[in-house]
């Protein structure tokens, strides 16, 4: 995760998926910047020139262009096999390796350290100070001298390449998500991935032939999964507390204008730059994710389609207008993704998930999390609930009376050290716990891409006035066996 409740952010095709597409030595910084110029196909080319300059393509324009862009309603053939319900191999330490070290890579590495049987092996940074200030804290943590690797772009390639990894850790700027995670997959490492975990389509797909491939779990951390109010909903949901699910709701509306305009605190300006580029939802996973728990995604149920809504793009051109100096760089770029998105889910059992954006305008943060069934409905900022028979009086009720409900978890870490409520933390424990005992993931590749999906489909929809787009079943019909995720079993040993 690179942003939640509290600001403490990230620095960060043939049917086949070609070989040539999965390159042994792993993609250039070039190959990188073209990826990122080329998200969402011939879409993005037609929605630079401003939100509302070119007349809306029709829906099956769209439909041909994600097709274009290599995302394929229908599944391409399997080359390995699946990956849900696949262990980890069983061991005592987990070797990390972490590539991206500002300020969430940075502020990670002290939770790493933290954890019982981990051990820091490996830290990539182009910026050298902050390899060396992260190598000082691995030793001053009693662990030895990491290997550093900050020679430039592409020196992530030699840390994905060392055979004394089990884990690499990717916390850098979205468009680098989708080659650093190839190229761990293809250095035999099982991956971790801060938000979104690939920008576009066929990255999806190819993030997930390679983890079937190479037998290596590529995995989006999604820490919201790990808040405190998400996990008791998630149990109370599957306790059948809010009757047969209906609908679901979840967010990221977060004002983050005076950051994306500071020029150091995302390390330049990459983050505003999406906003050129695409009009969709840029960061749908910490709301999607925890939903697609409730619900069970790629577990009972799988969502299949997609159709999105977007305002004009004006919040960030009036920050800068009212904020930056005349002459600034930001005055060239103009913006077209929509201030506020709403898109509407729909699940092959006929549920709804509603998913909104938006980072340009003045809001209080809300990531909404609400759900809703035939018993009863919670609703989160400020939480509350309201669920049958404990309530009748159309008044809401307070959610602090089903603590009882409580995922194990947070029973054990009742007050877990870390940013963003402890949940950065507990992500982390549980993922080493499961590497350690050799359990199953929380969540796996599939997951990743279902929750990473919105990104170039609603700039697509959004295109098509709205038209609905398929989400492509990337598990391949494995959603229909029901298995265990984040509302998982406490280990007995």
């Amino acid at each position: 995760m690179n942003d939640a409740a509290t600001p403490d952010h990230g620095s960060g095709n043939d049917n086949d998926v070609p070989d040539s597409h999965l390159p042994s030595g792993g993609p250039t910084r070039r190959s990188v910047l073209r990826t990122s110029a080329g998200v969402a196909g011939a879409g993005v080319a037609a929605g630079a020139a401003g939100a509302f300059a070119a007349p809306p393509a029709a829906a099956a324009e769209a439909a041909d262009e994600v097709s274009a862009a290599g995302g394929y309603a229908a599944a391409p053939p399997r080359r390995g096999r699946t990956m849900a319900g696949v262990p980890f191999e069983r061991r005592s330490t987990v070797r990390v390796g972490i590539i991206g070290l500002g300020n969430r890579g940075g502020s990670m590495i002290d939770l790493f350290l933290a954890l019982p049987g981990v051990r820091v092996v490996a830290l990539c940074d182009p910026v050298k100070a902050a390899c060396e200030r992260a190598a000082a804290k691995v030793v001053a943590a009693g662990q030895p001298s990491p290997a550093v690797y900050a020679k430039g772009e592409d020196d992530y390639l030699g840390l994905c390449e060392r055979g004394d990894l089990d884990l690499v850790y990717v916390a850098t700027p979205w468009e680098t998500h989708f080659p650093m995670a190839e190229a761990a997959l293809l250095g035999g490492k099982h991956v971790g991935v801060e938000c979104p975990v690939a920008m576009r389509l066929d990255e999806l797909w190819a993030l997930v032939d390679l983890s079937e491939r190479t037998r290596r779990h590529c995995m989006q951390l999604e820490n919201c999964c790990y808040g405190r109010n998400e996990m008791r909903v998630l149990r109370m949901a599957h306790a059948g507390l809010f009757g047969e699910l209906l609908h679901g709701a979840g967010a990221y509306n977060h004002d983050l204008r005076e950051l994306m305009f500071d020029p150091d605190y995302y390390e330049g300006p990459w983050r505003r730059l999406w906003h050129t580029r695409l009009r969709g939802d840029l960061y749908p996973n910490h709301g999607f994710g925890p939903v697609a728990n409730y619900m069970d995604v790629n577990r009972g149920d799988r969502v299949v389609s997609i159709s999105s809504f977007g305002t004009p793009a004006l919040g960030l051109a009036e920050y800068r207008e009212a904020h930056m100096a005349p002459g600034d760089p930001s005055f060239k770029e103009s913006y077209v993704s929509a201030d506020r998105t709403v898109s509407m889910v729909r699940t092959a059992k006929g549920r709804i998930i509603r998913l909104e954006h938006d980072v340009s305008t003045p809001h209080p943060y809300s990531r909404i999390n609400s759900l809703g069934g035939t018993k009863g409905v919670f609703e989160d900022y400020p939480a509350r609930i309201y669920v049958e028979p404990d309530h009748t009086d159309h008044r809401w009720g307070d959610f602090a009376r089903y603590a009882d409900w409580d995922h194990w978890l947070w029973k054990e870490h009742a007050n877990p050290p870390g940013g963003h409520g402890g949940m950065d933390y507990l992500m982390l424990f549980r993922l080493v716990q499961t590497m350690r005992l050799g359990l199953v993931p929380d969540f796996d590749v599939y997951d990743a891409a279902v929750w990473t999906a919105p990104v170039p489909l609603s700039h697509l929809s959004i295109k098509a006035q709205g038209a609905p787009l398929p989400i492509p079943d990337f598990t391949r019909g494995e959603w229909r066996r029901t298995r265990s995720g984040v509302d998982s079993a406490k280990p007995s040993d």
